[in-house]
């Protein structure tokens, strides 16, 4: 496509600021570079074979995916455009045998391994690999305090580590979790308590690995991690803005959105609801920040309207255009099909979202 401006395209449309990515890529690597562990970003933010490909040309280890979805369509874009077979981690409790049938052709094709945090998980795993040539990577998840999957003590990673390293078709990979921002310490003594027990019964812990944007820029603090999978940090969000991990200069993706009513001084509608910008409020009031106008609230959503409100005149026409920084980017990327490519402040292509939409 011909170089325009963002303003000139069809809206509402998602667009992403390949020179604030790039920056943004480089300065995580830079940082667990400088502390001596390794990166392997989650590709639920971008869900681009691209982005994937400029992350570990940066020096990433692999890539994180949630989905067998999204893991076959990273794989796919990576081989076909850059023949590439990254060092692939799935980091969700795979179920079902339709699923384990997938995950059994992509370790035919990639390095993969997986996460478990109970005994009916690893028994599905182990059935599934037990003829296989290679033995499956399983980690145990761990709870560190964000209360979502994971086993809650040390003692509890041990045997579960002990029964992968003894189940047919497995092999016991190390030690994973997602822990809340800031819970460094919490990470370190749980991880250091469970290495230890592990380690006790005669086998080796050779990843520890741990996540989270919000607190990365100090993921060094646990010193025990030797890996670690930041997602939303490609792109950054007003979540992320407003817990200080972040300005809006480094947030590289805005949603573009046309103003289609102006119903009174203080009120302007958009063409960007809840289809685009999500119900997702992070504990945030309203729906998103409209850049350059910090009296603007997004304070209500319909489907396909976004109510624009101020305390003072709002100043906009119907055909204004309006960039929105959303709450949380990493929903707002799976509602569209494609996003926009800017470079040096034009746009330049128009980029499809490969692993958008996946359901399983």
């Amino acid at each position: 496509m011909e170089p325009k401006l963002a303003d000139q395209l069809n809206t509402p449309a998602i667009v992403v600021d390949l020179d604030i990515t790039e920056r943004n890529i480089r300065n995580f690597q830079s940082y667990a570079n400088q502390h001596g562990f390794k990166v392997r970003p989650h590709i639920k933010t971008h869900k681009l074979p691209a982005l994937a490909y400029a992350q570990l040309a940066a020096g990433a280890d692999g890539i994180t995916c949630q989905k067998i979805s999204e893991a076959e369509a990273m794989l796919d874009g990576l081989q076909k455009q850059y023949g590439l077979s990254p060092d692939l981690l799935i980091t969700y409790n795979i179920l079902g045998s339709e699923k384990l049938d997938r995950l059994k052709a992509l370790a035919h094709r990639t390095k993969l391994s997986v996460v478990a945090d109970n005994m009916t998980v690893i028994n599905g795993l182990s059935e599934a690999f037990a003829n296989e040539a290679q033995p499956l990577t399983v980690l145990v998840e761990c709870n560190t305090g964000a209360d979502r999957c994971g086993v809650a003590t040390p003692e509890a990673a041990a045997e579960l580590a002990k029964a992968i390293h003894n189940a047919a078709g497995l092999h016991f990979g190390g030690l994973m979790t997602y822990p809340p921002a800031n819970a460094h310490a919490a990470v370190e003594n749980f991880m250091e308590q469970a290495k230890q027990k592990i380690e006790a019964s005669g086998i080796t812990v050779p990843l520890i690995t741990s996540g989270g944007t919000p607190s990365m820029m100090s993921a060094a603090e646990a010193a025990v991690v030797t890996e670690y999978r930041p997602g939303t940090y490609i792109y950054n969000d007003r979540s992320l803005v407003e817990r200080g991990a972040c300005s809006y200069d480094d947030c590289a993706f805005f949603v573009l959105a046309t103003v289609v009513s102006v119903p009174s001084d203080n009120r302007a509608i958009i063409d960007a609801g809840s289809k685009t910008l999500t119900s997702d409020l992070f504990g945030l009031s309203g729906y998103g920040h409209v850049l350059g106008r910090d009296d603007i609230r997004i304070d209500q959503l319909s489907e396909e309207h976004g109510r624009l409100v101020s305390n003072k005149p709002i100043n906009l026409k119907v055909g204004d255009k309006v960039r929105i920084i959303p709450n949380h980017v990493c929903v707002v990327t799976n509602m569209f099909d494609s996003l926009y490519i800017q470079r040096n402040g034009m746009v330049t292509e128009s980029w499809p979202i490969a692993a958008r939409g996946k359901l399983v």
